[in-house]
């Protein structure tokens, strides 16, 4: 929804709250109805203060990110309370994410020119612990990821511009609390900061924290930051559920440089440090470069002929290169049909894409003919890096060794296609890709990794179940489950994790094991290994005593492609109802090795 994009009017929202979330919740049904399977999630909404509006206007943005969510709201001022006195309310709500609502408001004490430097050290300390035995309580009762605000600055400064630097400073005490914050996300998973300090700088610190809100609504904010605050909390939710995109669709001409190419020529075109034009171009370049260090997967669509294109990228002053793009198209066809094409070259939903381009009628094409794509407003270059960096498109709240290599292994799959082509006899290809396996039992470092592709896997994906790596960790430590992930490479390169499995043994018949989650990226399919996860997981059946495996199809919009999965491994369907919802089993004292093509843990 439009009105719910970056950058939106919050008076907007807050003024016609319900009839955004009845016409939502109206588009919600209808993808249930059509058979699209909807993330619902519940959030416990903790709070050091009023959070009624925050909760009302967060819900309005996950629906819109394809979340429906449920919401336990605590009362006033008693979130150390709900956690630490096990609520019973909350604790029967069981959520699958807390988010605690806490501020500036909530610091109990603050020091006073008065302290010695060991007294202020010491309510620092204490003032940590408050969060630290909470956040310990709530992984330990729920185990699910917490979402933890920092703290805001004080809106007045005692000591003026000392303040912030002298141990007595209120904003010395604000920012060294933040910093334990920070070193306690950094060595805990699952947990995230929602960084208020910076939105209230943002905003402006004063507005943000006008004391009237605080003093009439007991409201840590004022009422017009509240969609702010919202919005940068739901793209914390939505990255954690796997709702990112996943690459950029960039056009050329007056949005990577200034001017036009085919008319100017590639010497004459806006870039590099000579004139402050060029400065805000090679700036935005920058940025878009530092994504593939993200995971993010760059490519070009542009009205072009593709030697002109070519040159304005071969610029010496040009920070992005050819070889930082997987796909450029530069031709003369509408860039709709381009991106649709593009979409399908990677493997991925049209909806993984945000296309970026200077020209409004070309955005509103792509908008009307390609749905799910974002189209953020792109006005004017030197705001080109603040409308992207605020959609929030790409919020980081994992990350894996695979994300810093993506690209590469995408360029990869290129030069495996190219070869495929090459063979008349797809087994000989197969054969040919030297291919080699890790299938072993869930391992911390790749928890990330497999959290990851649990929520970001559609197509190869048996019951799309999406997990948080809190859910990964507790399966991986329960006895009575059976995991695997698989690692594949090639002679063209590693391509990481890229299958998961999981399932557990029944409690009261030994001898059956439900597959709880199948999965594969798309960037292996069709290369068997799905022949060497089953392989694996009858081997490790066997060896437990298990007779037979149950299998399970849920059918969405995405994943049809795996809907006689289980046939093409033996098994025989037991039940399918109306909506195509499917039971399989197979027995294994029969089963035998289909895999011929990878080599597995050697």
């Amino acid at each position: 929804m439009s009105e719910l994009e970056y950058p939106f009017d919050g008076a907007y929202l807050l003024k016609k709250r319900k009839s955004i979330k009845r016409e939502l919740l109206a588009r919600i049904e209808q993808l249930e109805q059509s058979g699209t399977k909807i993330l619902t999630k519940k959030i416990a909404v903790l709070g050091g203060s009023t959070t009624h509006d925050i909760k009302d206007i967060l819900e309005l943005f996950l629906l819109n990110y394809g979340i429906k969510p449920e919401f336990y709201e605590s009362e006033y001022a008693q979130y150390w309370n709900d956690i630490m006195f096990d609520n019973a309310e909350l604790s029967e709500f069981k959520p699958d994410i807390i988010f605690i609502h806490t501020s500036t408001r909530n610091i109990t004490s603050f020091p006073t020119v008065r302290d010695s430097a060991e007294s202020i050290n010491a309510m620092l300390d204490n003032q940590f612990s408050h969060f630290e035995q909470m956040w310990s309580k709530a992984f330990e009762t729920y185990k699910c990821p917490i979402v933890q605000n920092n703290f805001e600055q004080p809106f007045y400064r005692l000591l003026g511009n000392r303040d912030v630097w002298d141990f007595h400073g209120r904003c010395n005490f604000v920012s060294r609390l933040n910093q334990r914050f920070y070193e306690y996300a950094q060595i805990r998973e699952n947990f995230y900061i929602n960084d208020i300090d910076y939105m209230a700088s943002c905003y402006g610190l004063q507005k943000w924290a006008d004391p009237f809100y605080w003093h009439m609504y007991k409201y840590a904010l004022c009422v017009d930051a509240i969609p702010e605050f919202a919005y940068n909390l739901a793209n914390i939710i939505k990255s954690i559920y796997g709702k990112n995109k996943k690459a950029i669709v960039c056009d050329l001409d007056n949005t990577l440089w200034g001017g036009i190419v085919g008319d100017d020529g590639a010497e004459n075109i806006e870039i590099g440090q000579e004139t402050s034009v060029g400065q805000l171009y090679s700036e935005f370049q920058t940025y878009l470069k530092a994504h593939k260090d993200l995971g993010v997967l760059l490519t070009v669509d542009s009205k072009n002929d593709e030697e002109n294109a070519l040159a304005g990228l071969n610029r010496p002053d040009s920070i992005l290169k050819p070889d930082d793009f997987i796909v450029v198209k530069a031709n003369w066809d509408p860039k709709d049909l381009n991106l649709v094409e593009t979409a399908k070259e990677l493997n991925i939903g049209n909806d993984a894409l945000v296309f970026i381009d200077d020209n409004p009628a070309e955005r509103e094409i792509v908008r009307a003919q390609v749905g799910g794509v974002a189209v953020p407003e792109m006005s004017a270059p030197e705001r080109y890096i603040n409308v992207l960096d605020r959609s929030g498109f790409f919020e980081v709240t994992a990350f894996s060794a695979d994300d810093l290599s993506r690209n590469e292994m995408y360029k990869a799959n290129v030069e495996r296609a190219k070869q495929e082509a090459s063979f008349a006899d797809y087994g000989e290809y197969l054969k040919s890709l030297e291919m080699k396996a890790e299938i072993k039992p869930f391992a911390p470092i790749y928890m990330s990794r497999i959290a990851q592709l649990t929520n970001k896997s559609n197509q190869f994906n048996l019951t799309t179940l999406r997990c948080t790596q809190a859910d990964i960790e507790r399966v991986a430590a329960d006895g009575n489950y059976i995991t695997l992930y698989g690692k594949l490479e090639d002679k063209f390169g590693d391509n990481g994790v890229v299958s998961v499995v999981f399932g557990h043994i029944d409690e009261s018949e030994k001898i059956l094991f439900h597959i709880d989650l199948w999965l594969m990226s798309c960037r292996v399919l069709k290369r068997d290994m799905e022949f060497a996860m089953m392989d694996s997981l009858s081997a490790e059946c066997k060896s437990r005593g298990i007779k037979k495996i149950r299998g399970y199809y849920y059918p969405t919009s995405k994943n049809k492609m795996v809907k006689d999965f289980y046939a093409l491994h033996g098994f025989a369907r037991v039940s399918e109802d109306a909506d195509g919802n499917a039971i399989w089993e197979r027995k294994i004292e029969d089963y035998e090795n289909k895999n011929k093509v990878i080599e597995v843990n050697k």
